[in-house]
């Protein structure tokens, strides 16, 4: 008969949020049988894989890879702000320096809003889950999603399930987990298929504005990918009010 051992696990910070209210900020016991890979049950308990920057086993730092052993004392923590832990980090490879995203189909205003911002977003609203894993995979792009089961994917490395409901909570959620506030560069991205937009002269597209366009603007950019056309008009400047608290230091 094989044996049955304990370990004591413990979750801090933000991964408290995947837990049940009577399990959070406390140890728990965990019984197993052989040695499993500790990954396996920081996901029993309902945490995704992508929300952990750090596990540490009897006070060292260990890998998903870690075999289980009885009596196991098990830290498990999530991205850290303010401290730098990049030489104890052996759960994945560094996140990108100028990360790209891929979206679910349950954040649409949230990919429109990123791409306002300047960052590379892609999003469909047909999206499956196996779409978004692939493409995060095949692409080196970090999944932002709702759905918290998306996450458990064995092959994605980089996630991170979005809290709030609120579009411009969310956008200050994601700048913040993945300290983006100074690198945005608004107006640079097609709002509706994420292309670049370059400059354009106003005589190679006059055929395609409308007569108050032609008359009161100078300047255009057109998007590289899907041809779609922008100017400094009315709609610009309601987008700079309303999302004035991200685009105030750069607009």
């Amino acid at each position: 008969m094989t044996s049955e051992y304990r370990a004591e696990f413990r979750f801090y910070g933000t991964l408290n949020d995947f837990l049940p209210q009577s399990q959070r900020k406390q140890t728990m016991q965990y019984r197993f049988k052989g040695h499993p890979g500790v990954k396996d049950p920081i996901e029993v308990f309902g945490v995704p894989h992508t929300e952990v920057d750090l596990i540490t086993v009897n006070g060292e730092a260990e890998g998903f890879d870690y075999q289980l052993q009885a009596n196991d004392r098990v830290a498990v923590y999530p991205a850290f702000k303010s401290l730098d832990i990049s030489p104890l980090l052996k759960l994945r490879e560094k996140i990108f320096t100028h990360p790209r995203f891929v979206l679910d189909v349950n954040l649409g205003k949230l990919a429109k809003l990123l791409r306002l911002l300047g960052f590379d977003c892609l999003y469909r609203n047909d999206y499956l889950d196996k779409d978004v894993a692939n493409i995060a995979v095949n692409e080196q792009r970090i999944i932002l999603t709702r759905d918290r089961r998306l996450l458990f994917i064995k092959q994605i490395t980089h996630g991170y399930w979005v809290r709030a409901v609120d579009v411009l909570t969310q956008a200050d959620e994601v700048l913040t987990r993945f300290d983006l506030h100074d690198c945005i560069t608004p107006f640079v991205r097609c709002l509706v298929c994420n292309g670049l937009l370059n400059p354009v002269a106003k005589n190679a597209i006059i055929g395609k504005l409308k007569p108050k366009t032609r008359l009161y603007y100078e300047e255009f950019h057109r998007c590289h990918d899907c041809g779609r056309i922008y100017w400094k008009g009315s709609h610009i400047e309601h987008m700079t009010q309303r999302y004035a608290e991200f685009l105030k230091v750069k607009v």
